[in-house]
């Protein structure tokens, strides 16, 4: 019952692990004699049930005890919370009627802090990191710093919901849509950019060319594969090109480990220091959110990132049009390479030189339009003058017919 509550692939990897930090506490105080996790989890829930003060009063000590190691700086206070939502769950899933007053047993838990300390990489942080000699890596990360989403979205992450979206004048990608957490209730739409959309292509060519049979229901990242027939993959298809195999989102952690590691970006921490300045999985998402929101509205990015923005979701509808037009805002403080970077500028400029030329060419054509209408007028009513002229001189010429002129007129 335990495991059926949980859904996510890390949740169903971190809670366990947790819960048996909590049963284990309780077996060294001999309170359980278990030593597998199945069967201290059962004498746990039997006691509990027999006896609901029990539970409390050992729950409360374990609180207790992991405080005591807050204060020497072993853990921090947010991971007690943790390991008490995995006892919670547990007990919850397993019992028809409340068996714990958690509400007494968290009032001693110790406050979490508003915000992590965690920083967003830097661009040459990123720059440098993409160096590392593994092709998986730059997709990775420029998908991840431009599109916002939790690493553990790879682990449903296929060809098929990744759509590049083209420029109607040009013809040219200027964005990709991904579906993150597609057919599972939390299902929503990012976008990335496209320096990140060809760096998949590329990726996704790479692994064509070598002879994996492509289509929508490929995985975006995928194991190694070996390029020699060795005799020890005779009888195997693990590490074979035809035959891929999904790299989870734990691989994907591992991997941008490894390769901060081997690029100098993950030194050994100094002595009594627990946590990076930036973390590898979730630094990225950082970074999207504080560049984005330089110039996009924070609903946007938010609904990006797929986060709830509470009252603001049943009332705030954007078209996936409108938060296009805003991300495109963005595109160029989410561009990592250099010579990338340089394009999309160059691009901007020939774009504004195009405007330029495109209101200049409006104000000559007024300008014509002006001089034509002036001409026309002119060719209405110089014949008219010349034949006022011509008049003129006529009576000029004939004082008696002036003189008469002049008398009707008086008259």
């Amino acid at each position: 019952m335990f495991l059926y509550a949980l859904r996510a692939a890390e949740s169903k990897r971190q809670y366990p692990r947790r819960l048996k930090v909590v049963l284990d506490y309780l077996k060294k105080k001999s309170e359980l004699t278990g030593n597998t996790l199945d069967e201290q989890c059962k004498e746990f829930i039997i006691k509990t049930k027999q006896n609901p003060k029990w539970a409390n009063g050992q729950l409360m000590e374990f609180i207790l005890f992991q405080k005591a190691r807050v204060e020497k700086g072993e853990i921090v206070a947010t991971t007690i919370r943790n390991y008490i939502k995995a006892a919670k769950l547990f007990i919850d899933m397993n019992s028809e009627v409340p068996l714990v007053n958690w509400k007494r047993i968290t009032k001693s838990l110790p406050p979490p802090k508003n915000a992590s300390n965690a920083r967003a990489p830097s661009l040459n942080e990123l720059r440098k990191l993409m160096e590392y000699p593994d092709r998986r890596i730059r997709p990775i990360i420029l998908c991840m710093i431009s599109g916002g989403f939790r690493i553990g979205s790879w682990d449903y992450l296929k060809w098929k919901h990744v759509t590049a979206i083209k420029d109607e004048k040009t013809g040219q990608v200027i964005a990709a849509k991904m579906i993150i957490y597609s057919d599972e209730p939390d299902e929503y739409f990012c976008f990335i950019t496209s320096e990140a959309y060809y760096a998949l292509l590329q990726y996704i060519t790479f692994r064509k060319n070598s002879g994996e049979d492509i289509t929508g229901e490929s995985w975006l990242m995928r194991d190694i594969w070996s390029t020699t027939d060795f005799d020890t993959f005779k009888n195997s298809t693990l590490g074979l090109v035809k035959y891929p195999e999904r790299l989870k989102s734990s691989g994907i952690k591992s991997l941008i480990e490894r390769a901060m590691r081997a690029q100098g970006l993950a030194k050994p921490l100094p002595i009594g220091v627990k946590r990076r300045e930036w973390k590898s999985g979730h630094g990225y998402r950082v970074y999207f959110k504080t560049k984005a929101e330089q110039v996009m509205k924070p609903a946007n990015v938010e609904l990006l990132s797929g986060r709830n923005i509470g009252i603001s979701q049943c009332y705030y509808k954007p078209t996936q049009m409108q938060i296009l037009e805003d991300y495109l805002k963005a595109v160029h403080l989410l561009t990592v390479s250099e010579d990338y970077g340089l394009k999309m500028e160059n691009e901007q400029l020939r774009q504004k030189n195009d405007d330029s030329e495109y209101i200049i060419r409006g104000k000559l054509e007024e300008k014509d339009d002006l001089i034509n209408k002036l001409k026309s007028k002119y060719d209405e009513e110089i014949p008219m003058l010349k034949q006022a002229v011509s008049d003129m001189q006529n009576l000029l010429r004939n004082p008696k017919e002036t003189a008469k002129l002049v008398s009707n007129q008086a008259v």
